[in-house]
């Protein structure tokens, strides 16, 4: 791992740790084991590492998704995909992932972030949520529904217990599969 990725690698756990505002570049440059100054080379700001740091999250999620859902033979069976792969994706990066919640167009950590850089990231899902949507009522595997909007309500849910298991004390047994099967009865035919 080059310098580089040892920063975005140490930026993603500290902001998922201690936020924006409780991260600093030298709480990162310590998490990485390289000098301060580092940092800044790389990034040249705190801001600056902050949306790389989530903009890579999300494309490394946005590519594990595809591929995860590459084979599926109708629009149903890769919507069911899609959110099993995103909610493991969250478990599987669990160090990092809240970095990505952190980051959301949705979130009032940050106000003055350009909310419309990161709400063209974050559309990336929604946009393969409709893609699978469109398929489903083509094949029929999916139900006649309005697209953008079905695709809004099933991000609400997956981003919710996400969000639900991440940022709050609340521990609710199967929270994901019970997610993933009130998605999927929601729209499947």
């Amino acid at each position: 791992m080059t310098k580089k990725e040892k920063i975005l690698s140490a930026a993603q756990e500290t902001f998922a740790r201690c936020g924006y505002a409780g991260t600093t570049m030298k709480m990162v440059a310590e998490q990485a084991g390289v000098a301060s100054g580092l940092v800044f080379h790389y990034y040249d700001s705190k801001e600056n590492l902050f949306m790389v740091a989530g903009s890579e999250l999300i494309d490394t999620m946005i590519a594990v998704l595809r591929e995860k859902t590459a084979d599926c033979r109708n629009g149903c069976e890769g919507l069911g995909a899609l959110v099993k792969a995103y909610l493991d994706f969250t478990v599987e990066n669990e160090k990092t992932f809240p970095t990505v919640i952190r980051c959301s167009p949705f979130s009032d950590d940050n106000p003055d972030l350009d909310r419309e850089k990161i709400g063209a990231k974050f559309r990336q899902l929604i946009d393969l949520i409709e893609e699978f949507l469109r398929k489903g009522i083509e094949d029929g595997s999916i139900n006649d529904l309005p697209v953008v909007q079905t695709a809004f309500l099933i991000y609400g849910n997956i981003v919710g217990a996400v969000r639900t298991r991440f940022l709050t004390p609340y521990k609710v047994p199967d929270l994901y599969e019970e997610c993933r099967r009130f998605v999927m009865n929601s729209v499947c035919a």
